[in-house]
């Protein structure tokens, strides 16, 4: 008798064993932030084939379920995949092979940087990116005549971190062709005693970016892995592409289907007529990492170089009013041809002018389309009777770490009563339901922890302002972290698929070494990645 209750336990624990369903992963002992429509949080989850197949304690699911590898999250913080709504990888890949002027703090400083770069590289074509006048104790545009005299046989390009100005010296002008007589729409190059300065704003910028080396395979390859290798470190597994090529585009999906790219790639294509002829009448990409289905196009420059378009002149300087990238007309042609293929329009819109110009014209042609989500990227100064075109069929995609970059001259291009109306990024939640969330790296730092903290606290990372720049504006942390996951994929037509740690979806996640939505605010800046996971498969772990 008692052998035969011994065998009956043995087999009925054999049973139960056998019949659990077998799995790749098991994550456990976490605090996860599930970001499902309840904000649900939980401690653990497992994952087959890629996917999030259960979530809920690490006790019912390992009775539950057999499998291969475990993870201990020894109690940190777990958030969805990270996605960054409005980025550039492709430029930021691409600005690790130039000269970094990021965070510069005199032009004296940018010349000694390229000095320096150019001694280890000896560069047939200098090129640098990242120098911001309003960073400097002197917040002028700097003259080409100190590259002149540096590098007078090798032209010399350095972009401002926006990229809507850059400086040149005069043999790359002599190369582009450009001269005091040359004008373009767009744009201007900036003179000084009747002749050209070395700035170049927006569309003259054309002519020197012809006259650049060309960049090949080898290279293209190199500069998204070196950014991807950025973004996965810091936590992202999508990255939305605000304005790429089928060129680049094909590469980054045949890296991805080759198994040399992990991120997610949201693409949106660069206003031209290759790019419009082949994938307007192809209709929509998909594939699991990438996706294809929207343009990109920009309605005006940048604030910070005056050439964002604004209704009244600058504050800051008189009789100008920046200028349109593109006009009404054009705009108006393209938003149809785009809405007629069942794609998605994302306009760069900086200034009041060139928003209620691209709010109008979305308006009228979105009135008989259900739910186009097309967006206004940036949306950086709206006029206060204009936010209401903003609704769940216009939605805001912007870049927190925007307004604290700009907050220490922006009321100076602007005056006190337009600057009520810029970066107003609770107001543009209120109108719409949702907000997108981004960086525009590399013209910001990649971080997203910034992001997060400019965004709940609107202070830099010197924790400056003491009260934060327009805290009425501020997000809280939960619509924040909604801003980088769940929403960023809302807007992206992908809510069913990721940005929430979610039965069905893709096992994306982020592991934190600090709970993001209760520590101390100044300390957001400061949290650590301490692994990023893919379709379940490590991408990055902190050594």
């Amino acid at each position: 008798m008692k052998h035969f209750a011994l065998l009956f336990v043995i087999t009925f624990l054999f049973s139960c064993t056998s019949e659990k369903e077998q799995v790749d992963l098991l994550i456990r002992n976490a605090k996860v932030y599930t970001v499902n429509s309840s904000f649900e949080t939980a401690e653990a989850f497992v994952v087959n084939k890629g996917k999030i197949i259960e979530v809920g304690t690490s006790e019912a699911l390992e009775k539950k379920y057999k499998t291969t590898e475990i993870f201990d999250a020894q109690g940190k913080t777990i958030v969805p995949g990270l996605i960054d709504a409005h980025a550039h990888l492709l430029a930021l890949g691409s600005s690790l092979q130039q000269v970094d002027l990021v965070d510069t703090k005199s032009y004296q400083e940018v010349l000694q940087r390229v000095i320096t770069f150019q001694k280890e590289k000896n560069s047939d074509y200098i090129l640098g990116n990242g120098w911001d006048q309003n960073d400097w104790e002197v917040k002028e545009f700097p003259t080409k005549k100190e590259l002149d005299s540096l590098f007078p046989n090798t032209p010399v390009s350095l972009r401002r971190i926006d990229g809507h100005a850059m400086i040149v010296n005069s043999k790359a002008l002599e190369l582009a062709g450009i001269t005091a007589a040359t004008k373009m729409d767009g744009g201007e190059v900036i003179l000084k005693d009747g002749a050209p300065s070395g700035i170049l704003v927006d569309a003259p910028m054309s002519l020197v970016r012809k006259t650049l080396p060309e960049e090949n395979l080898k290279f293209y390859i190199k500069a998204l892995k070196d950014a991807e290798k950025q973004c996965l470190k810091l936590g992202l597994t999508t990255i939305n592409e605000a304005g790429t090529n089928r060129y680049i585009i094909e590469l980054m999906d045949s890296l991805q289907q080759a198994g040399e790219m992990s991120l997610r790639i949201y693409a949106m294509l660069a206003k031209n007529k290759t790019n419009l002829d082949y994938y307007l009448n192809k209709g929509i990409v998909k594939t699991d990492r990438m996706n294809v289905r929207s343009v990109k196009v920009w309605a005006d420059g940048a604030l910070g170089s005056r050439g964002a378009a604004m209704k009244e002149e600058y504050s800051d300087q008189h009789g100008h009013f920046g200028a349109m990238s593109t006009n009404s007309t054009e705009l108006d042609s393209l938003a149809k041809r785009v809405a007629a293929a069942g794609y998605q329009l994302n306009t760069h819109a900086i200034g009041d002018s060139a928003n209620v110009s691209t709010l109008k014209i979305y308006t009228e042609v979105l009135k008989d389309i259900d739910d186009p989500r097309w967006k206004v990227e940036h949306a950086q100064i709206v006029s206060p009777s204009d936010f209401d075109y903003f609704s769940k069929k216009i939605l805001p995609s912007i870049q927190p770490t925007h307004a604290t970059s700009d907050m220490y001259w922006a009321e100076d291009r602007v005056g006190s009563e337009r600057i009520k109306g810029a970066y107003a990024y609770k107001t543009l939640l209120n109108k719409s339901g949702i907000v997108a969330l981004g960086t525009d790296f590399p013209v910001e730092k990649v971080n997203p922890m910034y992001t997060f903290y400019a965004a709940v606290a609107r202070k830099d990372l010197n924790n400056y302002p003491e009260n934060g720049f327009r805290k009425e504006e501020a997000l809280t942390r939960e619509e924040t972290l909604k801003g980088m996951t769940i929403w960023a994929a809302y807007s992206n037509f992908e809510e069913n698929e990721k940005g929430s740690i979610e039965a069905g979806k893709f096992a994306d996640f982020t592991i934190l070494d600090t709970d993001i939505m209760t520590c101390p605010e100044d300390d957001i800046p400061n949290i650590q990645v301490l692994a990023t996971f893919i379709d379940g498969e490590k991408v990055y772990e902190k050594r």
